[in-house]
Formats: structure tokens, C-alpha cells, sequence
């Protein structure tokens, strides 16, 4: 195993102990930024090239049972926040046009958003606010 190997392991190592990661992005994470050390000794990496690689990613695939692609930086989440698009120049509802998703298409995952459409079935709040109007 190389040095550029050895040290981008390390760096995963340690990510890896902060949050849940999956294999594909271990592995992916590892090969990425071995070939970047190599490339930084080698004097090939310009700054913010990195940036300017999208994902190749398919849209429809990015929305998985329990996770979410960020099709920008390729990085994996339960929900796409705002803070997260803002970071890279996007609101929610550019990010859904830039990548052909349906206006109301929900950046969570698969298991989250059925999770809350469930309890807010179970809850009936239409119900209750009818209701308190009849008291």
C-alpha cells in the first residue's frame, strides 16, 4: 500500500468515526483523495478544480430508501437542508430545476418522508381544527 493510500485512509478512518458511512462512499472517499495527494505531489491539482466536478449521479437514483445524494458534491444525508443548497449557491426550489425534479418532490430520503407522512396521518390535525371551529 502506498503512502497516498495509507494517509487517505487515516483521514477516512477518523470521518469515519464522526457519522454512519456507507461502504460505497468509504471506498470512494478513500480512492478520491489518494489520487488527490497524489496529484497535489505531482503539482496536477489546481485549487477548486476538485469544485467543479459534478456527480455522476442520475437524479432518480439519488433519492434512495435511506439516504439522500446531494447531486452537487456527491455527499450523502437523511435530508438536503437549505443551509446545505445555500453552501453551494442554491435554493431548494433551483436545485429541484436544475435536476428536473417535480415541484413538490421532498429532499429527504425514502424512509424519512413516508416516517412523516405517517404520523401526520396518524395525528389528523384537519380533524382537530374542525373541532375546536364546532366548540
Amino acid at each position: 500500500m502506498d503512502e497516498y493510500t495509507q494517509a487517505a485512509l487515516e483521514i477516512v478512518k477518523a470521518q469515519a468515526t464522526t457519522r454512519a458511512m456507507t461502504q460505497e462512499e468509504i471506498i470512494s472517499m478513500v480512492s478520491t483523495l489518494a489520487k488527490g495527494f497524489q496529484a497535489i505531489e505531482v503539482g496536477q491539482l489546481v485549487a477548486g478544480s476538485t469544485e467543479d466536478q459534478a456527480p455522476t449521479i442520475d437524479p432518480k437514483k439519488a433519492i434512495k430508501e435511506s439516504s439522500i445524494t446531494c447531486l452537487e458534491c456527491g455527499k450523502s444525508f437523511k435530508v438536503i437542508t437549505k443551509k446545505h443548497l445555500a453552501s453551494h449557491g442554491l435554493t431548494p426550489e433551483a436545485y429541484r430545476a436544475k435536476y428536473g425534479y417535480k415541484k413538490g418532490t421532498g429532499l429527504a430520503c425514502k424512509s424519512l418522508a413516508r416516517d412523516r407522512r405517517k404520523k401526520m396521518t396518524d395525528m389528523k390535525l384537519w380533524e382537530r381544527k374542525g373541532a375546536k371551529k364546532a366548540d
